[in-house]
């Protein structure tokens, strides 16, 4: 899965750790060039993971989902932009409103 599917969820677990179930974003494109298309690809997936959650479905596709928290995990390949990271801290205001964490990170082979 990738960041230009839009319409998928990339992967779906619970940290074992926190009991958090984490929704995780695969994030392969690089921020150096067409940075509007990349912004518009990841507010589609992002409105796609909440759409997942508040619908209910995310209930039907992973029964053990009910009464965590969830956290959408975007895994980034390449470091944001400075705009990038503007857009996260941004967004991750809007979905804390709806019960949602968000956080991005850049992949680690570790």
């Amino acid at each position: 899965m990738s960041l230009d599917q839009t319409n998928v969820v990339d992967a779906i677990g619970v940290d074992d750790a926190t009991g958090e179930l984490v929704l995780t974003i695969t994030d392969h494109l690089e921020w150096t060039v067409r940075v509007d298309e990349h912004l518009l690809l990841l507010q589609e997936k992002l409105k796609s993971y909440l759409r997942f959650v508040e619908s209910g479905e995310m209930l039907e596709v992973y029964p053990d989902a009910k009464g965590r928290a969830v956290l959408i995990d975007v895994v980034c390949k390449y470091p944001p932009s400075q705009l990038a990271s503007g857009f996260y801290n941004q967004v991750a205001k809007i979905v804390d409103g709806a019960g949602i964490k968000l956080q991005h990170r850049l992949f680690s082979a570790d």
